[in-house]
């Protein structure tokens, strides 16, 4: 049975990538940070599946704490370590850049510092970003082109990837870089917002919300669906020699193009129920994004399944049954909203 360590296991992608290790047979353990409210919430139907038989196992851990990220490597062995932990919310990173920073590369350095002293041969994953190009050019973006960091989160990004390079060079070791384009599901955390957009079109839907208010509605992003993207990060630690890899659907939509999408799945007009901020809108915009996956395509027979409206789709049934959980929640008064609520 192969093993694989996964940080960030709580997380869209953990949440994927796990269910789709546990079903190939994998033993998986994750890491968590020890906090006073532990939300565990994506992962439960995967604990309550797999956690009694041993298959799935949860560790205290914190990407700035290098002994308990060593010590759990040197005592469960995996063959695989998937690091997908960061404080990923482009915007957050500009109000708390240290931590964003600090997360992002020296959780990177330490775990790569214990494979590297680890008398065991360990392949790495490292989780890196389309933030990293910048978004300054309307250019297909592939693994040679130029990066170009806007942002706290993109930059800590590059530095990851770079030295993950260094290592696979320095020490010939088993080190891949996936650089994921925007990849979004029914699992992606409500401050996103391709998740903003599902969450309140469920809910207005339902008359439980009177309007949306986003930032800049005309930035282009590759949008494809993170269970299509994990099958990718496996197959690069699959491959025969490491190396770096972009995935994305090769397509690109503006914000408005997903509002469009994704209220026409509810026979309503966007544009009814949409307003702009400026305090949605970044200190540094990325514009434009569109990837070029012909690598991963021709080298790890990769490719995305699912189309941008069917993604669309998927998110918002999923979030018109939450809104209908919400309905009888406030029906009862056990509910109290933190959107924007129509009173009476």
């Amino acid at each position: 049975m192969s093993r694989a360590l996964i940080t960030g296991i709580t997380g869209q992608d953990g949440y994927y990538l796990s269910k789709l290790l546990l079903e190939k047979g994998y033993e998986i353990h994750g890491t968590i940070r020890r906090s006073s409210s532990i939300n565990t919430s994506r992962i439960d139907p995967l604990i309550s599946e797999y956690s009694k038989s041993g298959q799935l196992k949860l560790h205290y851990s914190d990407l700035l704490d290098s002994a308990s990220l060593a010590s759990i490597i040197n005592i469960i062995k995996p063959e695989e370590v998937y690091n997908l932990a960061a404080q990923s919310h482009v915007s957050v990173s500009f109000k708390n850049p240290v931590y964003t920073t600090q997360t992002g590369t020296l959780g990177a350095l330490s775990i790569l510092e214990t494979i590297r002293h680890s008398k065991k041969d360990i392949k790495f994953y490292q989780a890196s970003s389309s933030e990293m190009y910048g978004g300054g050019s309307q250019e297909k973006l592939n693994e040679e082109s130029k990066f170009d960091p806007k942002s706290p989160y993109a930059a800590s990004k590059v530095f990851a990837h770079n030295l993950n390079q260094i290592y696979r060079d320095s020490y010939d070791m088993f080190c891949v870089n996936g650089i994921l384009f925007n990849h979004e599901s029914p699992m992606r955390g409500e401050t996103f917002v391709t998740r903003k957009i599902s969450r309140a079109v469920g809910r207005i839907s339902l008359g439980l919300q009177t309007k949306l208010t986003l930032g800049n509605l005309d930035s282009h992003r590759d949008w494809g669906f993170a269970g299509d993207y994990v099958k990718g990060m496996w197959l690069m630690m699959q491959h025969n020699r490491p190396d770096d890899w972009v995935l994305a659907t090769g397509e690109t939509y503006t914000v408005k193009n997903f509002l469009e999408k994704a209220f026409n799945c509810v026979g309503l007009e966007w544009n009814d129920y949409v307003e702009t901020s400026e305090k949605y809108l970044r200190p540094n915009e990325v514009d434009y994004l569109l990837g070029d996956p012909s690598k991963a395509k021709k080298d790890l027979r990769w490719k995305n399944e699912t189309s941008f409206e069917q993604l669309v789709k998927i998110m918002v049934e999923s979030d018109i049954k939450l809104a209908e959980q919400e309905k009888v929640l406030l029906s009862k008064g056990l509910l109290v909203p933190t959107w924007e609520h129509p009173k009476g």
